[in-house]
């Protein structure tokens, strides 16, 4: 763990305009990416905000995902075009650094992840990890197999690519950033394991969605997971020199 313990506590505080929610003494973001996810951010917004403040990061949506975050009570942060995953997830991280998140934790706005978890992610980051990866019972392309494969291999990491994580904030701010590289969240994950950061892991059940993945159709996801992959291979060997 990179500094030292934060208490815990039990039971949650109500969450107060204008500063990030607390769970104990811990300052909680649950950053949210969502690009059209009109039919499903109501309900996932309601349910993370149990844990912590919901910062739903709408990546040049063209539903109704906007303002349906803000009435279910999130700080939303906008793109007026589509960036991506990985962009949408840097602004979510700045959002959650300057509310003065102590952790911050990464959920899909589709409604595959189940909120209930957040309160085990929270609690094994503090109990001393810096970063918790989700690990799903299976993973549906070749290319996250493969990738998973290299992660477990070099770090232990046997889920790279799940969408689920916590983060210390110290491992943001020793990093700067959260992706430079369109690594598929998997940049500051490799950047921590690098670094010899302590990394746990959680195994969670994911819904199916029904339309398209995050990552597109499955030859382009496919494609996607591999570049990310070189990248995080020959991009991060700067990384290896301990904190």
């Amino acid at each position: 763990m990179l500094l030292g313990r934060l208490g815990w506590e039990a039971t949650s505080a109500r969450h107060q305009s204008g500063r990030a929610h607390k769970v104990g003494r811990c300052r909680v973001g649950v950053v949210i990416p969502a690009l059209n996810e009109s039919a499903t951010i109501t309900r996932v917004v309601q349910a993370v905000r149990t844990y912590g403040e919901a910062i739903v990061v709408n990546d040049g949506s063209t539903d109704d995902t906007e303002s349906l975050a803000r009435n279910a009570g999130a700080v939303v942060v906008s793109h007026a075009i589509n960036c991506g995953y990985d962009q949408a997830l840097n602004s979510g991280f700045e959002k959650a650094a300057d509310l003065g998140c102590e952790i911050i934790i990464s959920v899909d706005a589709d409604g595959q992840h189940d909120p209930s978890l957040i309160e085990k992610f929270i609690a094994v980051a503090l109990s001393g990890a810096d970063v918790v990866v989700g690990v799903r019972s299976s993973r549906p392309r070749f290319a996250e197999h493969l990738f998973a494969f290299y992660t477990s291999l070099r770090f232990g990491i046997r889920d790279p690519l799940c969408g689920m994580k916590a983060y210390r904030m110290e491992v943001y701010r020793a990093q700067g950033y959260f992706d430079s590289y369109s690594s598929i969240g998997t940049e500051l994950m490799i950047f921590a394991a690098k670094k010899g950061c302590r990394i746990d892991q959680i195994p969670l059940v994911v819904r199916e969605r029904q339309d398209l993945p995050r990552f597109g159709n499955l030859l382009i996801s496919n494609l996607k997971i591999l570049r990310a992959m070189l990248r995080s291979f020959f991009r991060g060997r700067h990384y290896d020199s301990p904190l």
